[in-house]
């Protein structure tokens, strides 16, 4: 507009953004409250998701860990076995699932399937396993206002009762090893996905596919498997500890679903309103071989979005080159926007029985402004950096990036030409 205002329609949801002059001059960077010296004998202790901490949350179904450069997967690690290993990633149950395991049981007659049954049997047929299982009951019952001492006279097959949902429930975590980076000496040295190594945030990206092809595989009542990633308290985080979320739901999204429907009149429409609109408009940022990040239009908040450019819709059915082409260019988006940045990472994917062609696509939102009174009136939401801003603010990042060597090797802004996906 005549003032500078920008005005954006996003071309896949219809949601109208306002981009009003100045308000991108605030500070996007999250304060992270009070800062304290590390302590050198309990450095990773911070948080229930702290490696030091690992009976805090439910039994593990998989666990991956790390020689040198070899990754190996460790499946239902037994209670008596959980500290032999350090777990660079590893798999486990919501405590306080989204959608709880007696929703799908009573809406859809779900019963876990043998193999969580099998694990839950074996891990309460041990003394440690009981006693873990007690307290994450105690836990819980807690949570619900209820007395937690009285977890402490339940029998085996009550505890069974109560913790089906740990071993076969439909809501899982992803969790990193690091709260802290490597080294620090101050509480406020956060870990996040962006301080990740490449090859380390490969593994966290294919570690986490495996667990949403699982979560498909066991209940066939899951239309859709919700994938996302909460950094930092105002992006809803309970944590500031490494991690993602995985949410089976029995329908597909209306969004998604509106999404389907226009691709049935316009096949190409992720190729020419996704990244031909960001060609067109100079919001490129990255491209390798197998994916292009660039400046989304018309979201909520500020926000980088990355293409695959596999011909398979499917996270699970990309090649490894083509999933650590994906990898790459997150890993440097999350870089370049910074540990201090409130972000959602979000994960868009074609629902099963969907035929289309729907290219996997991950939005990186930075989590800077909130919304207040005029977006519920209005359905107009203010975002407070418009998406040419947005590319001045990583362009420079990215370059400093990779010439440091910090991020893999791959085009920056228009060194690639004019990127296109399937």
């Amino acid at each position: 507009m005549a003032d500078g205002t920008v005005k954006q329609i996003n071309p896949f949801t219809g949601t109208e953004v306002w981009t009003v002059p100045g308000r991108g001059n605030r500070p996007v960077d999250h304060h992270p409250g009070e800062v304290r010296p590390v302590d050198p004998v309990a450095p990773e202790a911070h948080c229930a998701f702290c490696v030091s901490r690992l009976r805090e949350t439910t039994p593990e179904k998989s666990r991956l860990i790390r020689a040198g450069d070899t990754w190996t997967t460790l499946d239902q690690v037994a209670p008596d076995r959980l500290d032999l290993t350090t777990p660079e990633f590893r798999l486990f149950g919501n405590l306080f699932e989204i959608v709880s395991l007696d929703y799908w049981k009573a809406v859809h007659g779900y019963r876990i399937p043998a193999g969580a049954a099998a694990h839950q049997s074996a891990y309460l047929g041990t003394e440690a396993g009981v006693e873990h299982v007690r307290s994450l009951v105690r836990t819980r019952i807690a949570a619900a206002q209820g007395d937690p001492s009285v977890a402490d006279a339940m029998g085996t097959a009550e505890l069974a009762a109560r913790s089906e949902s740990f071993f076969g429930g439909c809501h899982d975590v992803v969790v990193a090893r690091r709260h802290l980076v490597d080294g620090a000496v101050s509480t406020d040295r956060h870990s996040s996905s962006g301080s990740l190594d490449p090859d380390e945030h490969h593994q966290f990206i294919a570690f986490t596919v495996r667990a949403m092809r699982k979560l498909y595989l066991d209940n066939p009542h899951a239309r859709y498997v919700s994938v996302f990633q909460n950094w930092l308290q105002p992006a809803g985080a309970s944590f500031a500890h490494l991690h993602k979320q995985l949410v089976a739901i029995d329908e597909i999204p209306a969004k998604t679903a509106r999404e389907v429907a226009a691709l049935d009149r316009e096949p190409d429409l992720y190729a020419t309103l996704g990244v031909g609109l960001a060609v067109s408009e100079g919001l490129v940022v990255a491209a390798n071989e197998h994916a292009v990040a660039v400046v989304g239009v018309g979201h909520r908040y500020p926000a980088l979005v990355v293409y695959s450019r596999s011909a398979a819709s499917d996270p699970w059915e990309h090649s490894p080159e083509e999933l650590r082409g994906v990898s790459d260019l997150l890993h440097a988006c999350h870089a370049a926007t910074g540990p201090l940045v409130p972000t959602n990472e979000e994960w868009h994917t074609r629902p099963p029985g969907v035929d289309a062609p729907m290219p996997w696509r991950i939005v990186l939102k930075w989590r800077i402004s909130t919304p207040a009174g005029f977006e519920g009136a209005t359905g107009i939401h203010v975002n407070t950096i418009d998406p040419w801003a947005l590319r001045d603010r990583v362009a420079p990042r990215l370059e400093e990036l990779r010439a440091s060597g910090l991020i893999a090797d791959m085009a920056l802004g228009d060194e690639r030409g004019e990127p296109t996906i399937r």
